[in-house]
């Protein structure tokens, strides 16, 4: 895997990276959300310092995207999970880019599991995501850095 920084010209393929994903590991969210969410990933993807990596094929196995100091999104296309590959994406944002924060969905044990095993600790609680939605996000601060 090559750990590269895409462009807006693989914006479709990080939103379908994100979808797939999202399906995967987001069961308690209903459809219908899942589809609103898409439709503002693109003008989200713009507001973050994008990073990936890509196969031997040139295709987007995962992506993240930092902005200063937070972890905004982690994502990786379901035949690539398990892999090793979110805790390269998570270390690269530790390393490079400084990040010590970050917001998971409290209904997403695995993800908080991962990011509990690479020592970040819960340190708040929200009852509603980002849109407001009653989704409940906690907030995680890096603790233990790796």
């Amino acid at each position: 895997m090559q750990l590269c920084a895409p462009d807006t010209k693989d914006y479709p393929e990080l939103v379908e990276v994100w979808e797939r994903s999202v399906r995967a590991t987001h069961d308690f969210m209903p459809d219908t959300y899942v589809i609103r969410l898409k439709g503002l990933l693109t003008q989200y993807l713009d507001s973050v310092t994008l990073f990936c990596l890509r196969t031997d094929e040139q295709n987007i196995a995962g992506f993240a995207g930092v902005n200063r100091g937070r972890l905004d999104m982690l994502f990786i296309a379901p035949q690539y999970r398990h892999q090793g590959l979110g805790t390269q994406l998570l270390l690269h944002a530790i390393g490079h880019f400084g990040i010590t924060e970050l917001d998971v969905n409290e209904q997403n044990p695995r993800a908080l599991g991962f990011y509990c095993k690479h020592g970040f600790k819960v340190v708040s609680r929200s009852e509603v995501d980002g849109l407001g939605q009653p989704y409940p996000m906690l907030r995680m601060r890096l603790i233990s850095p790796p």
